[in-house]
């Protein structure tokens, strides 16, 4: 852990740094185990090419998410971006229970219900990996349209067909039609796949790595069901706390229309053709 890592950690916390374990996982900023002097844990992560504000950004999307305490996340307890890093309170992995998926569908209803001021943010921060825009806008339509599927089919021109880049700006014109009842902003994780859901001590579930927004609910859901690691019982436990509007089923393949054409910018392979599934399913 070179480069001065620890002690950046020992001085902003203001305890020696003991120990440090280099963590797997992640794609974009190294993460680690560190035990300080005073026998506290606690998680760090940095990140050697960080756009602006990155770990800034993070740290309040988390305390955002945290503020209704209808869920559990970590809390920042040292944050930079200049060098970029972060450091977190330390979760200890458990095991699930039998309640641990109801808890965590009920507590994403109350989270989901705690709304947000717009969609977007109101500090006009970028989040994710493409750094996609988030603007304050009125309406969910033309927050999807204008802040995710037009700067994604620009991104994507050299990672999708053009048929697939005429198509989601097909779906961008038509979202009035496809995207169901208008509904307020949602308080939105953003990147809520099974890797960002943590279950700790006595089953309960964390949140971490959030792209924190105002947008719609069913983008959440959506973004769980597209890689799975979420039990039957979390949906149903969400259904009975907030029901969807109905037609939630035909709108999976449009919340995750994002989420599929950012994996395909990364990684290509499978996902340009799940992509294009995604867009012929919403014709």
């Amino acid at each position: 852990m070179a480069g001065g890592f620890p002690t950046l950690i020992a001085d902003a916390l203001g305890v020696d740094v003991a120990t440090t374990e280099r963590l797997g996982g992640g794609d974009v900023a190294e993460s680690f185990r560190v035990t300080l002097a005073d026998g506290a844990t606690v998680f760090a992560k940095r990140h050697r090419h960080a756009p602006p504000g990155f770990f800034s950004t993070e740290a309040a999307g988390l305390a955002w998410l945290g503020e209704p305490a209808v869920l559990m996340v970590p809390g920042a307890l040292a944050v930079s971006d200049d060098p970029a890093f972060l450091v977190l309170e330390w979760i200890e992995p458990g095991r699930p229970t039998p309640t641990t998926e109801v808890e965590l569908g009920r507590g994403l209803a109350a989270l989901h219900a705690q709304g947000a001021p717009c969609f977007g943010r109101t500090d006009r921060r970028t989040t994710g990996s493409r750094a996609l825009p988030n603007e304050p806008c009125d309406t969910w339509v033309e927050f999807y349209a204008e802040r995710r599927l037009r700067p994604l089919a620009r991104l994507a021109a050299d990672a999708l067909p053009e048929q697939s880049i005429t198509a989601l700006h097909d779906i961008a014109d038509r979202l009035d039609d496809l995207g169901g009842p208008a509904e307020p902003p949602a308080r939105l994780h953003g990147d809520l796949w099974a890797g960002n859901r943590l279950v700790g001590r006595g089953g309960v579930s964390w949140l971490i790595d959030p792209a924190a927004h105002g947008g719609h609910r069913e983008f959440d859901l959506a973004m769980m069901r597209l890689f799975g690691g979420f039990g039957d019982d979390c949906y149903a436990a969400y259904a009975e706390a907030t029901p969807l509007a109905d037609g939630w089923q035909q709108r999976v393949p449009l919340h995750q229309l994002a989420p599929l054409v950012v994996h395909a910018i990364k990684f290509g392979g499978g996902y340009v053709a799940a992509t294009a599934q995604a867009l012929t399913a919403l014709r």
